[in-house]
């Protein structure tokens, strides 16, 4: 049994890994869509991701939830509320990254975390820890220091982080599971992104038909682009514990600050390591509480349980991912 939970957690691991790791390395995919400008690549990868992601339903044959989603208009409306929201953070995104801004539209998803905690505190009086609230303060002179480096402030980074930020408030309103939501926001979008394609071509601005099968192809595969990564970290959320997943997420913007630096070569004087410096010290900060207080409710728990002589294992950390893991996906790119 231990061997099959062992074993069981290896699998969610390297699915982890897969997911974080596509999100990270997908910048190098953007500019393989070229001529294809930023509008056009979004309105395939909403158009091509409800395709792919409606076979893969039908396969698994996951669709009672959809009933239950249009007999709920309050929910029905949060979705769209996501659906527009995740549009402006793809893109935003396709274009950042398609004009040279790599490292700045990584920095919004090492800002999210803690975007994701201001909000909470102003928009759901969420109280913090105070390791929280200096990582957020930390945050915020970090958003200082790189507007001074920038000569502006970061809005791509601000964009992405509050876009997500919002994005993943939302879809916590809806608890619906990570494919479902994808399906459900991408069909909201199919319409207005085939109504653009449409347009788009009748004014011979579309590259869809003009560029070869490749290039067709490869906008087409914007919907396994988006799919593919999100179906690996359902495999990983129901298999490894919640705290894992928090510190994977980082992995991401990693991979895309490493791929801007040295890949993209794009520039980064003193003034904005020094930025960024900040806001690895924040997620430091955050990641060390968010483990402690882990470790501290664990040993709160088991000493309940051994005070009240109850015979029930501790709730398994994995088991709490299943719930709540949808979370962790704010750094969906």
């Amino acid at each position: 049994m231990a061997g099959s939970s062992r074993s069981e957690q290896r699998i969610g691991l390297l699915n982890g890994f897969a997911a974080y790791g596509l999100w990270g390395l997908v910048p190098l995919f953007w500019p393989l869509l070229k001529p294809a400008g930023a509008g056009e690549i979004l309105a395939h990868r909403m158009a091509w991701s409800l395709v792919f992601v409606a076979v893969a339903l039908f396969f698994v044959r996951r669709w009672a939830w959809a009933g239950e989603l249009l007999r709920q208009p309050r929910r029905l409306g949060l979705v769209t509320v996501a659906a527009a929201v995740i549009t402006v953070n793809w893109g935003v995104y396709i274009w950042a990254v398609n004009s040279g801004h790599v490292v700045e539209a990584s920095l919004g998803y090492f800002i999210n975390p803690l975007v994701t905690i201001a909000m909470g505190v102003l928009l759901l009086k969420e109280r913090l820890r105070p390791a929280q609230w200096a990582a957020v303060g930390t945050g915020f002179a970090a958003v200082l220091v790189l507007a001074v480096g920038y000569g502006q402030p970061p809005w791509i980074s601000l964009c992405l982080a509050f876009s997500f930020a919002t994005y993943g408030l939302v879809k916590k309103k809806v608890n619906l599971g990570g494919v479902e939501s994808l399906a459900a926001e991408t069909a909201i979008q199919f319409l207005p992104a085939l109504g653009y394609l449409v347009w788009l071509s009748t004014q011979g601005g579309s590259t869809f038909t003009t560029e070869g099968v490749g290039h067709s192809a490869l906008l087409a595969a914007t919907g396994l682009v988006t799919a593919i990564p999100l179906v690996c970290f359902g495999a990983a959320a129901i298999r490894v514990p919640l705290s894992t997943l928090g510190l994977l997420q980082y992995l991401a913007p990693v991979f895309q600050f490493a791929l801007g630096v040295l890949y993209f070569h794009e520039a980064m004087p003193p003034e904005r390591w020094a930025g960024f410096a900040l806001v690895w010290l924040a997620l430091t900060l955050l990641t060390w509480d968010a483990l402690r207080t882990a470790r501290r409710t664990a040993r709160a728990l088991r000493e309940q349980l051994d005070r009240t002589g109850a015979g029930m294992p501790p709730v398994k950390e994995s088991e709490a991912a299943r719930d709540s893991g949808d979370s962790v996906a704010r750094s969906v790119t």
